[in-house]
């Protein structure tokens, strides 16, 4: 991430341990959790604990949710999260659509934005709309954060940072885009500083939509290792292996998309012929849904087989047109293969919600304050 700037301090990132404690403050909800069970389930010292929950109540991040009988002694006084002290904004930037979310620590969604865009209109239009987007949002997380009298994680700010999901490829670590399929002139574009230096400081974490999605699937309790594919304007994949996302050690992997099925089959956009992408857009342009299903499967069949996934989950904006059609196209080709090696048959879901991505994104900005995600 880039440095907080403008008074952000990026909450418990400054500290695994206090990670920890926000983590558990969070999964205790409303009924809260004591300082010697906060002890006892990190492992660290109640000495160091009370400091680091002194800190939380400082900053309005944690507040006393009332007191415990105890087995002996004095009643305990529980500590509880407040979510609204603090705050995340998710964009989802498509290609000729965005979509934003304001959500609060706990991952709840508390505002949305939709808009129409066009990725190809330029830099300097393209991160003029999510500039003006994130300011309306962080107005908002401000006024939330006054409402409960919090003082907010960015020093009287409750703007946390902001997460940005995109079609890659990119460098997640840097924040800097490859050459988007059919978006020549994004490729080596800094979106990462350059929207945070339009936003006055203010962290930004620039990911893939497909990546996006998948976090927030991993941090909802989806447990194992997953693929998501995403099937909307262009077609690609989130990869969850034992629990964490797989982003591979230049953080390409999961350019789902653009493996070749069809060896001297229709060109692609990324100058390639016969990519898993071109074929299922190509049937669904046609009217051909079925086809486009069986396409998908096809591919996810070539996941299953490589990296031994639990579960196959598809969803994005043509994949919700027709679900139906979708599920049952990748599932008879996933059971198709069962069948001929004799494994048993991985699961197959549908993950469905305009505003996915832009939820995703938002966690690229939270999961790591509660140890998630790196």
């Amino acid at each position: 991430m880039r440095g907080a700037g403008g008074g952000a301090n990026l909450l418990a990132l400054r500290s695994h341990n206090t990670a920890l404690v926000l983590d558990l403050l969070r999964t205790a909800g409303t009924e809260g959790i004591s300082r010697l069970e906060l002890a006892e389930r990190t492992g660290l010292t109640p000495q160091a604990v009370s400091k680091i929950t002194a800190r939380l109540r400082e900053e309005g991040l944690a507040a006393e949710a009332g007191r415990r009988a105890s087995t002996g002694g004095k009643p305990r006084t529980v500590l509880r999260l407040v979510p609204e002290a603090g705050h995340a904004v998710g964009v989802h930037l498509d290609r000729d659509e965005l979509r934003a979310v304001l959500a609060d620590l706990d991952g709840t969604v508390v505002a949305r934005r939709h808009a129409a865009l066009d990725l190809g209109a330029g830099a300097e239009a393209v991160l003029g709309r999510v500039a003006a987007v994130v300011g309306e949002l962080g107005a908002e997380a401000a006024g939330a954060a006054r409402s409960v009298g919090a003082a907010g994680a960015a020093g009287g700010r409750s703007l946390l940072g902001v997460g940005v999901a995109l079609p890659g490829p990119l460098d997640h670590r840097r924040g800097v885009l490859h050459r988007v399929t059919g978006f020549p002139e994004w490729d080596g574009f800094p979106l990462r500083d350059a929207l945070a230096e339009r936003l006055g400081g203010v962290p930004v974490v620039v990911d893939k939509d497909t990546n996006a999605v998948a976090l927030g699937l991993a941090v909802g309790g989806e447990g194992g290792s997953f693929a998501y594919l995403h099937l909307g304007t262009g077609l690609g994949a989130g990869l969850v292996v034992g629990g964490s996302v797989h982003r591979g050690p230049r953080t390409g992997a999961g350019e789902f998309g653009h493996q070749v099925v069809q060896l001297d089959g229709p060109p692609c956009g990324c100058g390639d012929r016969g990519c898993v992408e071109a074929l299922c857009l190509a049937a669904v342009a046609r009217g051909e849904t079925g086809e486009a299903a069986r396409v998908l499967g096809t591919g996810a069949a070539n996941l299953v087989g490589l990296l031994d996934i639990d579960r196959v989950l598809v969803g994005g904006r043509t994949v919700e047109g027709a679900p139906g059609v979708f599920l049952g196209g990748v599932r008879g080709v996933l059971e198709a293969r069962a069948r001929r090696t004799g494994e048993e048959c991985v699961g197959v879901g549908l993950v469905s919600g305009e505003s996915r991505v832009a939820e995703g994104a938002a966690q690229l900005v939270l999961a790591p304050v509660f140890g998630q995600d790196g």
